[in-house]
Parts: structure tokens; C-alpha cells; sequence
């Protein structure tokens, strides 16, 4: 004789569509950024279409779920639907709630860990630095080549949030195992990348000439500074903001105020 005390199976409230709406909903993260929840707002907003229908007639329920989704998170925006993703298929199965809340506050710093290594690291840089050469030879491919990889960043919340819903909480073991390594990588591979923009996109020309026999001339860039070490002066300087930027404080606006007044000054006196 068959147990009537079998639990019944949760039915899937949630359709493909709602969590393909839900892709481009987490576009509003920040819309509501402060300092003292930081992207909470967004997050709620994003999330509140989806819970409303899960929660359907339970108040109650939706209440605690819209107070939890209330607090403190600031993770990345191009990896933040799968996060939604995941959450909303434990909403949805109603899992506990402290599971829930332990996992969204367990997740959401590696995941900005991991998305800024990549996205803002690693490929915008990447492709910022191609762009702007194609741009600087007066190729139209340049800012065409930036819009259609950020585009593809913006499409790609779709199915990040359907692999987030997908996977549930199996999705817990395996960003717990591996989200170590890709954040390494992506950091090792994003500093090399930054280096390499440095020497492309930051030029520095001593042009002062020395004339020491008559009719021969030395250059301090070319016959000095470059057969040492090319890109010198760049690397350098960069290094110098670098750390007047980390350890003295300084404000990046008077950096960069700086840099402009430096440029102009050594320009005038053809120095540079």
C-alpha cells in the first residue's frame, strides 16, 4: 500500500520566458547604487516580477522574500543573472530561507571577483586597446569591433541566467571549487593585457637632441632610453600614478589634472 505521506514534487512556477525576461531585467542592477546597500535596489527591482509570481497570494512569504533581497550585495552586472538565475529556482522550490540568504551572500563576492577579472580586466581592455588602433588609422571597424563585444556581454545575461535556473543548487560545489583558479587566471592574464596596453596606448618622446660633434647629433629617446629599455618613460610614469594613487591617497581627478598640466608644460618648452 502506497504512503500518502509522500511529499508532493514543487511544480515549476517559472517558464524559459520568464527567465529570458529575467536576463535582461538584471540590466537594472545599479539604478538605484548607494553606500549603504550598494546595488540592493536594483537587485530587488530586477527580481520582484519573478517573486511576485512565485509567491502568487502568499503576502507573508513574499514579504520575507522582498526584505532578503533588500540587503547589502554588489557583485558584477555581466555575471549577476546567473546569480538571479540560481536564487530565484530556490525561491521557486521554496528552499529554506537561510539557505538562500547564506548562498546569495556566499556567491556574490567571488562572482564580482570573477567578472571583474574577466569582463573588466581582461576583455574590455582587450578589446578597448584593439579598438582604439583600428580607430587611430581612421578605420571605422574600431568602435564597430567595441560595440559588437559589448553587445554580446549585454546578450549573454540571457543565457547566464537560464544556466543559473538550470543548475540550482548544484551550482554551489562547483563555483566553490573552481572560482578560485578562473579569478587567478583571469587576474594573471588581465595584468599582462594592462601592461601591454600600457606600452601601446601611453606615449612619452623626450625630443631634446644634443649636438656634440658638428653636424652629429644624440638623441636622449632614441640613442639612450630606447636602446635600454623601450618604453621606459611610459611604464615609469604609469607606475608613479600607480602609486601615488594606492599608497599617498591622491585623488584620481588630480592625476589626471596633473598629467594634462605636465603634457602641456613639456610640450610648450619642447621638452616633450
Amino acid at each position: 500500500m502506497a504512503s500518502n505521506l509522500t511529499k508532493p514534487e514543487n511544480k515549476k512556477v517559472l517558464t524559459r520566458s520568464d527567465i529570458t525576461k529575467l536576463g535582461y531585467m538584471s540590466n537594472f542592477l545599479q539604478i538605484s547604487f548607494n553606500y549603504e546597500r550598494m546595488q540592493a535596489g536594483g537587485w530587488l527591482f530586477s527580481m520582484l516580477p519573478f517573486l511576485k509570481k512565485i509567491y502568487k497570494d502568499d503576502k507573508e512569504g513574499l514579504a520575507l522574500a522582498m526584505r532578503d533581497n533588500l540587503t547589502f550585495i554588489n557583485t558584477s552586472p555581466p555575471l549577476v543573472s546567473f546569480l538571479m538565475g540560481l536564487l530565484l529556482s530556490l525561491e521557486e522550490s521554496k528552499q529554506d530561507r537561510s539557505i538562500i540568504n547564506g548562498l546569495k551572500n556566499a556567491l556574490f563576492g567571488p562572482l564580482a571577483g570573477i567578472g571583474d577579472a574577466i569582463f573588466w580586466f581582461t576583455v574590455l581592455p582587450i578589446v578597448a586597446g584593439i579598438s582604439s588602433s583600428f580607430a587611430m588609422q581612421g578605420s571605422v571597424l574600431g568602435p564597430i569591433l567595441f560595440l559588437v563585444v559589448y553587445l554580446i556581454i549585454f546578450f549573454a545575461k540571457i543565457p547566464l541566467a537560464h544556466l543559473g535556473y538550470g543548475l540550482g543548487t548544484k551550482a554551489l560545489d562547483w563555483i566553490q571549487q573552481y572560482s578560485s583558479i578562473i579569478s587567478n587566471a583571469a587576474t594573471i592574464l588581465g595584468v599582462t593585457v594592462v601592461g601591454g596596453l600600457i606600452a601601446r596606448t601611453v606615449h612619452i618622446n623626450i625630443l631634446s637632441t644634443f649636438e656634440f660633434i658638428e653636424g652629429q647629433t644624440f638623441s636622449l629617446q632614441e640613442n639612450f632610453l630606447d636602446s635600454i629599455l623601450p618604453n621606459l618613460l611610459p611604464i615609469a610614469y604609469t607606475l608613479l600614478l600607480y602609486w601615488a594613487l594606492k599608497k599617498k591617497n591622491v585623488n584620481p581627478v588630480w592625476l589626471i589634472l596633473g598629467t594634462f598640466v605636465l603634457a602641456l608644460l613639456f610640450s610648450y618648452l619642447g621638452v616633450l
